[in-house]
């Protein structure tokens, strides 16, 4: 076997392992997912999951890393039309559905994270994730395209990001016949356009001299 070949095996095998951890954690939840289920569902010897990971909380946390749709998304957004942030801004909010809706299983994985390890991986997200946003918020801010001069970009990433995934999450919860449509049908570009334009109405000062 080739340096090549085995490194395409090894692969394979690490890919089996995410993706039998994965489906296991999603269908029975965290805790009661063994490594011993882990090697079974994924077809390798328990000890195999050793060449690969330390630990079950290890193959959670490439999980949540390699499974989040911003790793995916944020490259797209880079090629969204927009000649203002208002356009470029509803645009990314379409992309963002279309492709989350490829990922039911992806919110699970975040209540999963949040419940059960409270947040304690997230920081190796925002790793992977920053990089990839920066860029996407300095367009806009350098363009002078109707973005706040005055907000860091680091909070500005936040925040968008936040949006987005508080959309997902509130979505989850309210995905229920019994929830009036007035909530239940709400979509990502409605949540934007809160995001852009806040709550309160803005006031005509000239109105008010």
């Amino acid at each position: 076997m080739t340096p090549e070949e085995f490194a395409s095996k090894g692969e394979r095998t690490r890919q089996a392992i995410l993706d039998a951890a994965y489906d296991l954690f999603l269908n029975q939840g965290y805790s009661a997912t063994s490594v011993r289920q882990v090697a079974q569902r994924a077809g390798i010897a328990l000890g195999g999951i050793y060449n690969h990971f330390a630990s079950k909380d290890e193959i959670f946390q490439a999980l949540v890393i390699e499974k989040h749709p911003y790793l995916q998304i944020l490259p797209l957004l880079q090629s969204a039309p927009g000649e203002t942030a208002e356009e470029f801004v509803r645009n990314a909010a379409r992309l963002v559905q279309e492709e989350m809706g490829q990922r039911p299983g992806f919110i699970k994985l975040m209540f999963i994270e949040i419940v059960e390890f409270e947040g304690r991986h997230f920081p190796k997200v925002l790793e992977a994730i920053f990089p990839l946003a920066f860029p996407l918020v300095q367009r806009f801010i350098a363009s002078g395209t109707g973005v706040r001069q005055d907000i860091p970009t680091p909070r500005l990433i936040r925040a968008f990001m936040g949006n987005i995934m508080a959309y997902y999450l509130t979505d989850f919860l309210v995905n229920d016949a019994s929830v009036p449509s007035g909530i239940s049908d709400m979509r990502l570009e409605d949540f934007m356009e809160i995001f852009m334009h806040g709550i309160l109405e803005c006031r005509n000062q000239n109105a008010e001299q």
